[in-house]
């Protein structure tokens, strides 16, 4: 059975095995803006101007490893384009796909808040499904992510046409 059968049934056993805290809505004013409107970025997301840097690395397909640094508040898919990292994001961060799948270090991943249902929907088409994998649109930049590495998985859905290389906005 191929990786991108059992991407599915290992999400599901993993979800079976690993205790997860409750499920936490988050609430969102999409009224309120920041006080700096340069700060915000595509699809609402904000960073602070004078954030400060992390440091992080990202195992690439072919085994290398590449080290990024920015500002804290950057979600992992915009952190990949804005340092030339072979992540996708088709859908660019409106939780509609899951190209900017990756694979977190498991203390990285406990750290993290609940995934949505929607982005374990999503999480359930990407091929080669880790247990801690999560969408690189969902996974917000912090001290808890400094010096740890994010693996790009083997394959994934590509959206895009052969030969597209994703890059910032």
């Amino acid at each position: 059975m191929s990786c991108a059968m059992l991407g599915g049934l290992r999400r599901r056993l993993a979800s079976a095995v690993i205790m997860r805290p409750a499920r936490q809505h988050l609430l969102r004013s999409p009224w309120l803006l920041p006080a700096n409107p340069a700060a915000v970025r595509h699809h609402g997301s904000v960073v602070d101007p004078n954030a400060e840097l992390i440091t992080f690395h990202f195992k690439l397909r072919d085994g290398s490893r590449k080290t990024v640094s920015v500002p804290s508040g950057t979600n992992v898919l915009e952190a990949a384009h804005a340092n030339q990292v072979d992540l996708e994001g088709a859908c660019e961060a409106s939780l509609a796909c899951s190209t900017c799948h990756v694979i977190l270090p498991q203390e990285v991943f406990k750290a993290q808040g609940e995934a949505t249902e929607k982005e374990e929907d999503l999480l359930d088409m990407c091929p080669c499904l880790e247990p801690t994998s999560r969408l690189g649109c969902q996974v917000i930049v912090d001290e808890k992510l400094r010096d740890k590495e994010v693996t790009l998985p083997p394959m994934t859905l590509n959206f895009y046409v052969d030969g597209h290389v994703p890059s910032p906005h």
